[in-house]
This record gives structure tokens, sequence and C-alpha cells, in this order.
């Protein structure tokens, strides 16, 4: 015989409702957390300046006597002379400078001739007779050839140092030289990234040939030559 339970003392009957019921309560538990706001008192409530008694100073009232106005400036009225008439003024006569039949011819060694003011130093784009590099002496534009036949010296004797590949330098070295008033290489001057490549430039530079020295107005004058040399590892 089997025994009866009865479905009011179950208590997997209301489960679901209990279950809804504690969910919803946990939700509502987690909102009002969330949206709970909590507020600070400000600074303004406790911060509060006070000032005793014993700093207020009382500024005494002090009377200032000024000095007196200078006194006005009378100006005294101009005293007028009585000039005497002018006597009778006798008028010069202005020579001529133009020469004439009459004027003495001077000697050429007396005049004094002005030397030209040519400078010692003229840049390369402003030089009227630029250097001539050996070769060039019949070129139509001498300074095209000077600049091609300087990059063409750089490319023969370019040597890239082995100690240089060894520690991976490379870069531009600025080169600016100057062609003296003889036609030499004078007045090095590099700056790059190290000494190593410097010096290699420094010496490419050396080896350039006696050239014939730029002019200006006829003078041979100094020319500086800027141009740079690239090292470029492979």
């Amino acid at each position: 015989m089997e025994t009866k339970k009865s479905r009011e003392l179950q208590l997997e009957r209301n489960s679901n409702l209990y279950f809804a019921i504690g969910l919803a309560a946990i939700l509502a538990l987690i909102y009002l957390a969330l949206e709970w706001k909590t507020y600070y008192p400000s600074y303004d409530e406790f911060a509060q300046l006070e000032i005793t008694d014993e700093l207020i100073e009382e500024v005494p009232i002090t009377i200032q006597k000024l000095p007196p106005p200078p006194p006005p400036k009378i100006q005294t009225p101009p005293v007028i002379e009585i000039v005497p008439d002018e006597e009778d003024i006798v008028e010069t006569v202005i020579e001529s400078n133009e020469p004439d039949q009459d004027t003495e011819i001077a000697d050429v060694s007396d005049i004094e001739v002005i030397d030209d003011d040519i400078p010692d130093e003229v840049p390369w784009v402003s030089i009227e007779d630029v250097p001539v590099f050996p070769g060039c002496e019949n070129a139509d534009d001498k300074r095209v050839c000077f600049q091609e036949m300087v990059q063409k010296h750089v490319r023969k004797n370019f040597r890239y140092p082995k100690l240089a590949q060894e520690m991976e330098l490379h870069g531009r070295v600025n080169v600016i030289f100057t062609i003296q008033k003889d036609g030499s290489i004078g007045n090095v001057r590099m700056r790059g990234p190290h000494q190593l490549l410097e010096r290699e430039a420094e010496r490419i530079i050396s080896k350039l040939p006696q050239m014939t020295p730029g002019k200006q107005r006829g003078t041979p004058v100094k020319v500086p030559f800027a141009i740079p040399i690239t090292f470029k590892l492979q």
C-alpha cells in the first residue's frame, strides 16, 4: 500500500515563485547599491578666516605740506637793434672752370689713379672668370665643366675605409675648399658623421690637380667651392 503525500506539504510546489521573488530582491538590492550616491561636505564649511583684533592696525591720518609752486618765469621783451644801412656790396665775378686754349695740360704722372676695390675672395656664384680645371680650357661652359671634373675626380679616387665599413659608418661629408690665387687647393674644411669619413674626404680633395685661378676684373682672387661626398654601405 503506497503512502499518499499531501500537495500542500510539498516543498517543490512554490519553488519557482520563491526563486523569482529572491531574484527580484537581489536585483533590487544591486540596483540600489549602484545608484547610491554620497556627498562629501564642502571644504568651505570648514575653512573660515579669522582676524583677531590685535592684527588690525589703524593708520594715522597725516597731513603733508606740498612745496609751493615755482614762481612764473617773466619773459623779457626782445631788444630791437637798429642796424645801419649796408654799404655798397661789390659783386665778385665767378670764373669758369671750363678748360680753354690757355689751360695748362697736366702731366699724366701727376694724375692719381684710384685702385679698384677688388675683394680678396669672391664666391663661386658671383665670380666673373671661374677657375679652370685641367681639361676644361676649351669648354663652352667652364663652370659646368669644372663641377663635372671635380665629381669625376671624387669617383675615381674614392676609397671606403675598411674600419668605417666594419663600424658601419655612413653618411654625407660636406667639404669646402678654396682655389687660391696661384691655382692651388687650400683651406679645406669638412663636416661629417665621423672623423674616419672626414679624413677620407680630405685625402680625396688633396689629390686635386693645379688649376687656373679664378679672376675678378682680370685680377686673380680666391674662390671657395663646396661639394658633398656621400659614403653609403652596400
